[in-house]
């Protein structure tokens, strides 16, 4: 992919404060416009050609950066004759669109592999792929929901219907498109993408959301400027491009994060511990990825489908969301080796490889999330829970809560009351 365009037009109206003689693609962040972090971000990935759409005192933007030679990438711009949101400048440019191309928000400080991003959009044979993430926020937050192959099956436009039960999956404005999208495109229309375009788009053509845990946010008010700043002055920024290494939690749910009334089928059964979103939040904020591994015979046992299984998960999803935590993945296995229940779905009745003991769904995070497992720890109730950590080779730490206080020759690491203490055995390794 060699095409980029930034959507550089915008006032920056909450950062008068700071400067209100340049346009906000142009707030120095550390000495350094924002849009200069993200021009190099792309060049870094051989992109060739960035369109900058510009509005606001553009002069700013084309006297510092010119026609991007001293940036080593070419430089265009448009100069939008009046403000048409989010979607009018790509819509203006259809005739310079002609291969797929990646769309940035010139006020988003981002570190991603963007390699990765372009292989999913590939893979997928997606028409467009939305880069998501969970955030500690997504009451207030666009938000999309997918199957199981990651296609986008909805969206929500903030803000959210009251009673709506969500995945975290918040739009991080990032997006790459083929042509094709921009049919559905209107010219000379003022909109937004994400409230007038994304909440259809995906019943016309085929949207994938590629969810990553790599650092993505707007500065776009005084207080988000000095976080993003903090963040990359800690070297947080650059800590979670996926080329590096990341630490991971992972984490059983019945019996950790949840009362484990033994096989839970229903969402009303679901009841989180009181202090599961504490402690899930103080691993965000210690840099951990947060991932769930979780044996689900229900499946297999034929009392629940998939479907009411992420009913459950949504759940548990919203619940963390409306209490600041998140976890970044979900993997759970359906199967189960033994066969003679009553209901059971012969097709999940199988050995296989994800079923902890087993490592496999940890394999497969460490795989997806680039994990570093000798820094990584594995919080779990029952003794193959401890057995998959150790198959692994990560740090295991069983608490007594769930099924923890059942006797096993299984000798974890540590062995602690709850979750809050192993949190607070990470905090004490970090």
């Amino acid at each position: 992919m060699k095409v980029a365009l930034i959507l550089a037009g915008g006032k920056g109206t909450r950062l008068s404060e700071i400067r209100s003689d340049i346009p906000k693609a142009m707030m120095p962040v550390l000495g350094k416009p924002i849009l200069e972090y993200q021009i190099n971000l792309l060049k870094e990935h051989a992109f060739t050609d960035v369109w900058l759409i510009v509005n606001h005192l553009y002069g700013h933007i084309e006297e510092y950066f010119g026609n991007g030679g001293q940036f080593g990438i070419n430089i265009h711009y448009y100069i939008e004759p009046k403000a048409l949101g989010t979607v009018g400048g790509v819509k203006a440019l259809e005739k310079h669109l002609k291969v797929p191309f990646l769309v940035l928000y010139g006020d988003v400080m981002m570190n991603m592999d963007l390699n990765r991003l372009i292989q999913f959009h590939r893979d997928k044979k997606a028409s467009a792929t939305l880069v998501v993430h969970p955030n500690d926020h997504p009451y207030d937050s666009d938000l999309l929901d997918v199957d199981e192959h990651d296609k986008v099956c909805a969206f929500y436009a903030k803000p959210h219907p009251q009673d709506l039960v969500y995945r975290n999956l918040v739009n991080a404005a990032a997006y790459i498109f083929n042509p094709e999208v921009l049919n559905f495109l209107e010219a000379n229309v003022k909109a937004d993408f994400g409230r007038d375009i994304f909440p259809t788009l995906h019943e016309k053509i085929d949207v994938f959301a590629y969810n990553t845990p790599e650092y993505l946010k707007d500065m776009g008010t005084p207080d988000r400027l000095h976080k993003v700043e903090e963040a990359i002055t800690s070297g947080k920024v650059s800590a979670r491009n996926l080329n590096n290494k990341q630490k991971c939690i992972y984490l059983d749910r019945d019996g950790v994060i949840n009362i484990d009334t033994d096989l839970i089928h229903r969402p009303e059964d679901f009841e989180l511990y009181p202090y599961a979103a504490d402690s899930i939040k103080r691993l965000n904020k210690m840099g951990y990825l947060v991932v769930v591994v979780t044996n689900q015979s229900v499946i297999s046992r034929g009392l629940c489908t998939i479907k009411e299984l992420t009913a459950i998960h949504k759940k548990m999803e919203t619940e963390l969301g409306g209490q600041g935590a998140f976890v970044e993945a979900i993997y759970f296995c359906p199967h189960h080796p033994h066969g003679g229940f009553e209901g059971e779905i012969p097709s999940y009745k199988i050995p296989c490889e994800c079923r902890k003991p087993s490592a496999g769904m940890l394999l497969e995070a460490k795989e997806r999330f680039n994990i570093d497992l000798e820094q990584s720890f594995l919080v779990g109730d029952s003794p193959r829970d401890i057995e998959a950590g150790q198959n692994a080779g990560v740090t295991t730490i069983r608490v007594k809560t769930g099924h923890g206080l059942k006797p096993h020759t299984v000798v974890p690491n540590y062995y602690v009351d709850s979750l809050v203490e192993a949190v607070d055995i990470i905090a004490n390794e970090t």
